[in-house]
């Protein structure tokens, strides 16, 4: 029994893990506890060195001293901050009357409003109680199916998963060995491309079925006006965005990084003269293109300030968050909604998502060290590069294991779950690890609109009104999760959707990765006496380095 034991101790721990997941037991304690009682058994069968066990309070200080990980209580921070003064209802009030009047213009505002709270919030739960709470009422009373206002509502509050700054981004990137920044440069244009895909089905389904998305009644002439002025001030913020993109400074810099500069720019011009038509009593803009400006522009300068200056190589995903945070507490103040209850409903909740994040982070670096110190990755890899296809057949056994596993884990528990086994055969197979960060963010994004499970169906229900039946939104969120299928098909056929951005890029000091492994190669890192009584001690934790963050000897910069 113990010879069958030790030959076959790496998958019984796997499926030992997995039990205890299927038996509601914490995800972190799980792990931790999985990796506990297995490395003491494997110690007992002489396949660990009991000094391989004694370094875990290592592996858990530099999960604790990883300065990535501070991006995610900044970001949490800021997206609930600006949720909480109400940035959503603003947006989706002035959206909705641009585009309401137009056939399937209501579900158009619903998705325009989802990216731009993806790309400032980047909290799914904010954006979908924030749509379902306002833009569903007023759809469901306009006429739409109510199947397609609920599907639209929970998968834009969804790509707050893929649009940066997302916080699977940061943990897939800590996961991988690979740069904040260069993930979120990966994920913005499949990001956007997804957005498109969802405009062009609900712009579909307005055409081909009107009375699925029928328009609002014109209110009168003087509204059509109104737009009309709205488009001519889109019109020169959009010439003034084309004519700083050809700035010289900004031509060394990636494709990305110019649009987003191009875009604040514009953005700012049209807020300038909104100020000063105002300000100086020009009337040159209508009411309906002034509030367009004063309500866009904020997070358009926050969206800049967080990305833009990451993508320009001005500041780390840390430094961004930081700033984010800061300028989400300024926006709320000159909103006047900056108060004690805001603050401390949005730290209660930082602090609550941290420590779950950190926790199951813990536990799976736990589970780890003992699952590579008795050669589990070699049984992973084993398993993995003896399918059939190569790259391509790895590539879709993964992207369907990952798709069926997201309707009973979250986001959180596959990355820090299933990536990890995955990093090192996709890395031997040759796969670029941000581009196989990316494809798995689009697909574990589907993880929060699988019925029966995901939870941005959980959060709509919760706000949608009681006559509305619980049917009707697991069916409309079916269209909207073969969508996203399409994309990840999208982002595996033309993998420079995510390259594209990735060639020569400039990077602030500090964006990159420091894992636990760089931690113990630091001079601050604890240090065990030279002549420990165990001989193979320092041989053994090298192991445990080499096989734990086999990425770390990389170089990611």
């Amino acid at each position: 029994m113990s010879a069958w034991l030790a030959a076959n101790l790496a998958p019984v721990m796997f499926a030992a893990m997995v039990l205890f997941l299927l038996s509601g037991v914490p995800v972190a304690f799980a792990l931790a506890a999985c990796g506990i009682v297995f490395g003491l058994i494997g110690i007992e069968l002489g396949l660990l060195s009991a000094s391989l066990v004694q370094a875990m309070p290592d592996r858990v200080w530099g999960v604790m001293s990883n300065d990535t990980l501070l991006a995610i209580p900044f970001f949490t921070f800021m997206g609930l901050v600006l949720e909480r003064s109400g940035m959503a209802e603003d947006l989706l009030d002035t959206v909705g009357r641009l585009f309401g009047t137009l056939r399937g213009g209501l579900a158009v505002a619903v998705v325009l409003v989802g990216a731009l709270l993806a790309a400032t919030t980047g909290v799914v739960a904010a954006s979908v109680i924030s749509m379902g709470l306002i833009s569903l009422p007023i759809m469901l009373r306009a006429g739409y199916d109510a199947r397609l206002a609920s599907g639209v509502i929970c998968a834009s509050g969804t790509l707050a998963q893929i649009i940066p700054p997302s916080l699977v981004l940061i943990v897939l990137a800590d996961q991988l060995g690979r740069p904040v920044g260069d993930m979120y440069r990966g994920a913005l244009l499949p990001g956007l491309v997804l957005t498109g895909l969802y405009l062009i089905y609900v712009l579909a389904v307005a055409w081909l079925r009107p009375h699925k998305a029928p328009a609002l009644p014109e209110a009168d002439d003087h509204n059509a006006a109104e737009r009309r002025g709205v488009w001519a001030l889109f019109a020169v913020a959009v010439l003034a965005g084309i004519a700083a993109s050809q700035l010289p400074a900004l031509q060394a810099h990636t494709a990305d990084a110019r649009a987003l500069f191009a875009v604040t720019a514009g953005g700012s011009v049209a807020w300038l003269i909104a100020v000063a038509d105002r300000l100086l009593h020009l009337n040159l803009l209508p009411d309906l293109a002034r509030r367009v400006a004063f309500v866009l522009m904020p997070p358009l300068a926050l969206i800049f300030l967080v990305l833009g200056t990451i993508y320009l190589g001005l500041a780390t995903p840390t430094e961004g968050g930081a700033m984010g945070a800061t300028g989400a507490l300024l926006m709320a103040a000159a909103r006047r909604r900056l108060n004690r209850d805001l603050l401390q409903q949005a730290l209660d909740r930082t602090v609550r998502l941290t420590t779950f994040v950190l926790f199951i982070l813990i536990g799976s670096r736990v589970f780890s060290l003992t699952f590579y110190g008795i050669d589990g990755h070699l049984w992973v890899e084993h398993l993995l590069l003896g399918l059939p296809g190569g790259e391509t057949g790895f590539l879709i056994v993964v992207m369907t294991l990952v798709f069926v596993l997201a309707f009973f884990l979250d986001f959180f528990e596959l990355a820090f779950i299933v990536v990890p086994l995955l990093a090192p055969v996709a890395d031997k197979l040759g796969i670029d690890l941000v581009w196989f960060g990316v494809l798995l963010a689009v697909n574990m994004q589907t993880s929060f609109m699988h019925p029966p499970f995901g939870f941005a169906l959980f959060y709509l229900r919760s706000v949608a009104p009681k006559t509305l039946p619980t049917r009707d939104i697991y069916w409309g969120a079916v269209p909207f999760v073969g969508i996203q299928i399409v994309m990840v098909a999208l982002v595996l056929a033309v993998p420079q959707l995510v390259t594209a951005n990735l060639g020569t890029v400039q990077r602030a000091a500090g964006d990159a990765v420091t894992t636990d492994a760089d931690y113990r190669r630091s001079s601050s890192a604890p240090r065990l006496p030279a002549g420990h009584p165990d001989a193979a001690l320092e041989a053994a934790i090298e192991k445990a380095e080499a096989m734990v963050e086999p990425l770390a000897g990389e170089d990611v910069e």
